[in-house]
């Protein structure tokens, strides 16, 4: 029934033009006159385009969409550049292109263009978002409409053409300092970690008391009598464990840039760092250390979305993975009495915990926060407010406090 519908819908126009141009030979017969011949022949030359358009096969053309960035961030410029091709040079009076897109991008730009073609082969302009949001975005295809000089005979067509377009965090580049620093044994008052690489001797030294056992070079013990221990390469190691907090929130764009800057900041330092984002579609990787791994964690990041439907107190306390993190940085934009507590009893091990927590430019605090902050350093918890124009220094932060 609906293709029925269709096809008189397509032949409406041409049913009407055949009609206009009978009626316009009628009133000339039995009219006669210049002015009632004039209008037949002005008709004629225009009912004969609309026939012909009729008939003109748009399925035949070609669209070809070339996306100029190559890599877009969230907040950043996008550019695509749109040709539209055809095989011939029949008069085409006004063309609508329309960009099928995804529901993510419908309010971002305008993505319909109306051009005159005339007897052109080839057509080309460019589409611009300036403020792209961040996410995965699909470009469906292209509808094409063209139609005669008074809008009798309308053709259209859907040419596909799928595209995805992944939109990534906006990065900011950070100085990276570690949090916690510890030795293989115990916590050192240094704020770079450092343990000794037993795998790999450098050299030899002279025994001190307090040196182990293991470390005596005993080859040397036997050829000179005097105890010597070995000296092994020191290498900095990361127990670092991110939680991102994926509560509906007005700020919930910054914490995902903030965290994938951390992320990032992490790996580029040649250090490493569990990584879990508690949500509809969790993500829990227990090292971040390598390009393959941090591309993972910011392909996440990309497509995201604020989709924590409990309280995170809730999800934490039944998520397993936090239960060997031994320093835990926390990237929130609302921190409760309930985290405090949770966090606690779910990270039996936790040594160092710091919490981000994201704010707008020239947001007063209020004294519930001051209030919760204290009792967050009394459990032993950092608490810093950051904008996004400090990301950057968001490690400095912790290392001033």
């Amino acid at each position: 029934m609906m293709q029925w519908l269709k096809r008189l819908k397509k032949l409406k126009g041409f049913t009407g033009i055949l009609f206009l141009l009978i009626v316009a030979f009628v009133y000339a017969m039995f009219q006669g006159g210049f002015v009632s011949w004039f209008l037949f022949y002005l008709v004629v030359p225009l009912s004969i385009y609309s026939f012909l358009l009729f008939l003109y096969p748009l399925s035949k053309v070609e669209v070809e969409r070339t996306i100029e960035t190559r890599k877009v961030y969230s907040g950043g410029k996008f550019s695509a550049i749109v040709r539209v091709k055809r095989n011939n040079r029949f008069p085409l009076m006004y063309i609508k292109y329309k960009e099928n897109v995804s529901s993510t991008l419908e309010h971002t730009t305008s993505w319909k263009r109306l051009a005159f073609w005339g007897m052109k082969k080839e057509l080309t302009w460019t589409f611009e978002i300036d403020h792209i949001p961040r996410g995965e975005h699909v470009l469906e295809g292209s509808t094409i409409q063209v139609c005669d000089l008074f809008g009798w005979i309308q053709k259209e067509t859907v040419i596909s053409n799928k595209k995805i377009i992944l939109v990534f965090p906006n990065l900011t580049e950070m100085v990276y300092i570690p949090i916690e620093t510890r030795y293989d044994q115990g916590a050192a008052l240094s704020r770079i970690q450092t343990m000794k690489d037993t795998s790999m001797a450098t050299g030899v030294r002279s025994y001190q008391p307090g040196d182990r056992v293991s470390w005596i070079h005993w080859k040397s013990f036997a050829r000179t009598q005097t105890l010597k221990t070995k000296e092994f390469e020191d290498r900095q190691s990361q127990d670092l464990f991110v939680l991102i907090d994926r509560t509906p929130s007005n700020l919930f764009e910054e914490v995902v840039d903030l965290s994938a800057s951390i992320m990032q900041a992490v790996v580029r330092h040649q250090a490493s760092s569990g990584f879990l984002s508690l949500g509809e579609n969790r993500l829990f990787l227990p090292s971040v250390q390598t390009e393959e791994q941090l591309q993972r964690v910011l392909y996440h990041l990309t497509k995201v979305q604020a989709g924590l439907t409990k309280p995170v107190e809730q999800v934490v306390l039944h998520d397993g993975a936090l239960a060997q993190a031994t320093s835990l940085l926390y990237i929130t934009s609302r921190l409760t009495h309930e985290w405090i507590d949770s966090i606690q009893k779910t990270a039996g091990n936790l040594r160092v915990c710091t919490c981000f927590v994201v704010k707008q430019k020239n947001e007063k605090s209020l004294k519930e926060e001051h209030s919760l902050y204290q009792y967050a350093r009394s459990r032993g918890i950092q608490v810093h407010n950051i904008t996004k124009d400090r990301f950057a220094q968001a490690f400095l932060e912790v290392k001033r406090s």
